[in-house]
């Protein structure tokens, strides 16, 4: 049986572990990616480790989440990133440069290459052929130290692809209908590869769209082969030396496949509060809106932004709502201010934003209460634009600017509206000198810190005896945003842990803080599909830090189960479902020789104290997980492990 492109990459680096799905795996990092609201803490662990200097090919610090400088906190910690980068040879991507995925996609990426961020879209390098994969910070920066990144061996999942899109039916359309068959929960424990004669008419920032959206699959990263559409696009990137043909073999059999036919794909939309809530733009046409939001890491590409423009070209937004555009990059930018397509966007209403996430993090432009809002975002989760009642839809950048001359969600196709014709110019504007490269002597680089950058102290080891009070009871599917929520109010704290653990679970629990601050430890019950969404460690450091010693639910995301390990927050899983409902808020649990079970074996006997009777709890935690827990974290271990 032929190879997967996926596997094939993986056994050029593996370091660890054999290619069998569901054991444990190290592959050697060729890239990393941090950006702002993750980075920070990310470089301060990197620094509390005793590395010297990166033993990457590449690292790559963006500034693109957390620009809104309203106070010091934010300029603080772009001015210490850039002093960490130039000391430990790091290459720096200052605010307004654009946002790390469009960035490295355009300037960094590479065919074959791996890659490991600490923001969760980072798979977005898979439209190059990348494995490119979203992580905590805490991964990272041992990554950034050489060390490999651990991870179950995941399945592969083929997505057959024929056909040819029709106009006003684009790539983020692709993944909205993946996403509508498989669920937010459809890709994890895979790999989505896509292959098929449908390729051929995607070009690499369409392919990047559709992977971008594959975090919100739950995979552990998307990819497509490396083949002419590539070479087109590194050689419109001065890059073309980059370039080498991937594609896996024509006799391999994925572990499940799905075909999708892309001309048979009509407009479609995610309706609130949930990527995977996805229906034909038919169905929610004629619905009002409030607010129209364009770019994101998943539709602020060139392709997207001349797009709109031609849309837009000789009519007005509707007076009834506001509409923001945000180029991907500084790249991006650049091109549509030389061409003309930014004054028909300004002609026709659009407001211009920075080349950040904005946003799609809820950093500016929070909706008003109770608004419709429609976004070529990746992520509608409840409270996320900043606007707890806000509802948000998702869509491609076509139909938010058709939609927003109408005033109302419309599909075009049964408007008999016709779709301008657009060509993507052969060369790109290449500018890199906003980049800033590290310093050649480290010794003559001050780091520097701001008072509101708080270094991370270790944690304790993991208690013989843990007993504590149930502090909260979640549904499934509960987010990171749920965990640690962002937006302009509470990123400027994510290099102070102390201050930004006073906000989490607060779209949940707003009490939660207090009450865990009170009881000095705890433990959280959850459902299915507990920490989907964001890479960000935050939704484990904080709990941590709160005295959270153990969480039982019926399931995790890949990430967020990797972070909790990372911050010795030992992850259990109810071995019986129904367990979950004989649990309150308020019991008292008791796991007895903790150390002892979690070492001896995948079952934890735990004691409900306060309803007197025993359940069993069982972990999927490797060797090397256990004894990170048991630790008290990643950072003790790789200390210890380190000398």
């Amino acid at each position: 049986m032929g190879k997967s492109l996926a596997y094939k990459i993986l056994e050029d680096h593996l370091v660890e572990g054999a290619l069998t799905p569901g054991s444990e795996i190290g592959i050697r990092i060729d890239h990393t990616l941090t950006q702002d609201a993750t980075g920070t803490m990310a470089y301060l662990q990197f620094e509390a480790m005793g590395f010297e200097r990166v033993a990457t090919e590449l690292s790559v610090s963006y500034v693109d989440h957390n620009t809104l400088q309203s106070g010091f906190e934010n300029a603080d910690d772009h001015r210490y990133l850039r002093t960490v980068a130039g000391k430990y040879g790091v290459v720096f991507s200052p605010p307004g440069n654009g946002i790390c995925h469009q960035v490295h996609l355009e300037r960094f990426g590479a065919p074959g290459k791996t890659m490991l961020g600490s923001d969760s879209h980072t798979p977005t390098g898979g439209g190059l052929g990348m494995i490119a994969i979203g992580a905590g910070g805490l991964d990272v920066a041992v990554a950034m130290g050489g060390g490999p990144f651990y991870m179950p061996c995941p399945k592969v999942l083929g997505v057959k692809l024929t056909g040819r899109l029709r106009p006003w039916v684009s790539a983020k359309d692709v993944i909205l209908e993946v996403l509508r068959r498989r669920s937010v929960k459809g890709g994890v424990g895979f790999i989505v590869e896509y292959f098929g004669s449908g390729i051929e008419s995607l070009t690499v920032t369409d392919r990047a769209t559709i992977c971008n959206m594959g975090a919100e699959l739950g995979a552990t990263t998307s990819l497509f082969p490396s083949d002419e559409n590539t070479r087109k696009f590194l050689a419109a990137q001065e890059r073309e030396d980059d370039y080498r043909p991937l594609a896996a073999d024509d006799d391999t059999e994925y572990h499940e496949l799905v075909e999708i036919d892309l001309g048979e794909l009509v407009p479609l939309v995610a309706l609130p509060h949930m990527p995977d809530k996805v229906v034909a733009v038919s169905e929610a046409a004629g619905r009002k809106l409030d607010q129209v939001c364009v770019g994101s890491c998943t539709n602020g590409s060139l392709r997207d932004m001349l797009a709109v423009a031609a849309i837009l070209e000789g009519e007005h937004v509707a007076s009834t709502l506001s509409f923001t555009v945000s180029p991907g990059s500084k790249q991006v930018l650049k091109m549509i201010s030389l061409d003309g397509s930014l004054a028909k966007m300004v002609a026709a209403g659009a407001r211009i934003l920075e080349s950040t996430c904005g946003p799609c993090i809820g950093m500016g432009q929070s909706p008003p209460s109770a608004a419709h809002t429609l976004r070529s975002f990746n992520r509608n989760f409840l409270g996320r634009s900043g606007t707890k009642d806000a509802n948000v839809y998702l869509a491609s950048a076509e139909i938010c600017a058709i939609s927003a001359i109408k005033g109302e969600i419309c599909d075009p196709i049964v408007g008999g509206e016709q779709f301008p014709e657009i060509t993507l110019p052969e060369r790109f504007n290449v500018d890199d000198t906003s980049f800033v490269k590290p310093a050649d002597d480290p010794s003559a680089v001050e780091v520097m810190y701001g008072p509101n950058i708080v270094k991370l102290e270790p944690f304790s080891e993991m208690a013989d005896t843990i007993r504590a009070e149930v502090l909260l009871k979640t549904e499934d599917n509960i987010t990171t945003d749920h965990i640690m929520p962002a937006g302009a109010r509470i990123l400027p704290f994510r290099s102070n842990i102390p201050r930004i653990s006073d906000f989490v679970y607060e779209v949940v629990d707003p009490t939660f803080p207090e009450r865990a601050r009170k009881a000095g430890r705890g433990i959280i019950v959850g459902g299915d599909n507990y920490g989907q969404g964001s890479s960000r460690e935050h939704a484990g450091l904080a709990p941590r830090y709160l005295g959270i010693e153990a969480k039982i639910t019926k399931g995790y995301a890949r990430i967020h189960r990797a972070n909790l390990v990372n911050f010795g927050i030992l992850p259990l899983i109810f071995k019986d479902e129904t367990d979950y409902d004989r649990i309150e808020k308020g019991d008292v649990l008791v796991i007895e020789n903790a150390r002892g079970q979690v070492k001896a074996g995948n079952e934890v006997t735990v004691r409900n104290e306060t309803k007197d009777y025993e359940f069993t709890a069982v972990h999927d935690l490797s060797e090397r997980e256990v004894a990170i827990v048991i630790a008290g974290g990643k950072l003790n271990y790789t200390r210890k492990t380190a000398g």
